[in-house]
């Protein structure tokens, strides 16, 4: 006797079902993949704006974020010559936060014709900072470079010109040409009395003349 085979019934609520998750997937995924860029949050920038970072970091057109990763973008920054260091992260997907360390022009070396950075590299742009004058010796040049780096950017917007003034006393001397008309010597290692200068001032006469803060912090008034 042949037994009979049992059909099996379709369940097409389970497919349709499937289809549903497949297709909601499907969306979600293309939903997510398209999605762009809503806001840009710059921080810790003084010498770029925040439009030139934005630039620099390729996402001024606030493309699709899954694009854009925060690694991505930050190897972008890192790649131009005026920024440090970066770091990139996202909320909500669609809010970019850039944290940047920036590596500002500090002076304009005249024996280079270059403008020298806070990392010690060079650049052909010009700048509204110090002009180095003439020719540092390279037994003081990197430390000078790492003084510079520690003045404060309101003091240094202060230095006009800088010429290295050694003698017979002192190698690594200073001259610093003020643009409130005053003339400022120091040396490496008292470099960072500079960032008081504007409370040095203000307690002398309200006359211009030569600083000397090389060695205490005498005042010669210039007649």
């Amino acid at each position: 006797m042949k037994s009979k085979k049992k059909k099996r019934k379709i369940r097409y609520d389970r497919i349709l079902i499937f289809l549903v998750i497949v297709i909601f997937i499907v969306i979600s995924f293309t939903f997510l993949f398209n999605l762009k860029i809503s806001n840009i949050y710059i921080l810790n920038n003084s010498f770029l704006t925040d439009q030139e970072i934005i630039e620099m970091a390729g996402i001024s057109d606030y493309p699709e974020t899954l694009k854009n990763l925060s690694v991505q973008i930050e190897d972008r920054l890192k790649n131009n010559i005026y920024i440090k260091d970066a770091k990139v992260y996202k909320k909500g997907l669609t809010k970019v936060y850039i944290d940047v360390v920036e590596n500002k022009p500090l002076f304009y070396y005249e024996s280079s014709k270059k403008t020298i950075l806070t990392d010690g590299r060079e650049t052909d742009e010009k700048f509204v900072v110090p002009t180095v004058i003439n020719y540092i010796t390279d037994n003081y040049y990197d430390a000078f470079i790492n003084e510079m780096a520690n003045i404060d950017e309101n003091i240094l917007k202060r230095i006009s010109e800088i010429q290295f003034s050694p003698n017979d006393v002192d190698d690594n001397r200073f001259l610093l040409t003020m643009t409130d008309g005053n003339y400022v010597y120091v040396n490496i290692s008292t470099f960072n009395k500079l960032n008081k200068y504007i409370s040095i001032i203000e307690e002398l006469p309200n006359k211009k003349g030569i600083l000397y803060l090389d060695y205490g912090n005498n005042f010669e008034i210039i007649e």
